[in-house]
């Protein structure tokens, strides 16, 4: 990590960016791409992951919501429950996916993970 700070709560984004991601067994299945930011608010909303061959997955850019990751510091990385089959089957991404809120809400409720809007999944 380019500066980590080991004893502040805060991270800069190029610190992220490379984070690996583990699955719910501490298994590496990839690691962050680069965030996505609201402009107004400031907050992280989805992280791209780059999953490299991932459970035959070839390597590929995934968003996943931000909720969906909690970072462990035991492992150094994130860690989610995100499984091969929800990647397989997920909303398919496009450029253009970020400026629809129903493709946004279809991730989320495919993810299980509560809209950062606040709304009922």
């Amino acid at each position: 990590m380019a500066t980590a700070r080991p004893n502040h709560a805060l991270v800069s984004s190029e610190d992220v960016e490379g984070t690996t991601v583990y699955d719910k067994a501490g298994e590496k299945i990839g690691e962050v791409e680069r965030l996505i930011i609201d402009k107004v608010s400031g907050r992280v909303h989805y992280a791209v992951v780059s999953f490299g061959g991932f459970m035959g997955l070839g390597h590929s850019h995934y968003p996943l919501p931000w909720d969906a990751l909690s970072y462990d510091t035991s492992l150094d990385g994130f860690r989610t429950n995100v499984s091969e089959q929800q990647v397989r089957d997920a909303p398919e991404f496009s450029d253009d996916s970020w400026k629809d809120r129903n493709w946004e809400r279809n991730i989320h409720t495919h993810y299980q993970v509560e809209p950062y809007w606040g709304a009922d999944i």
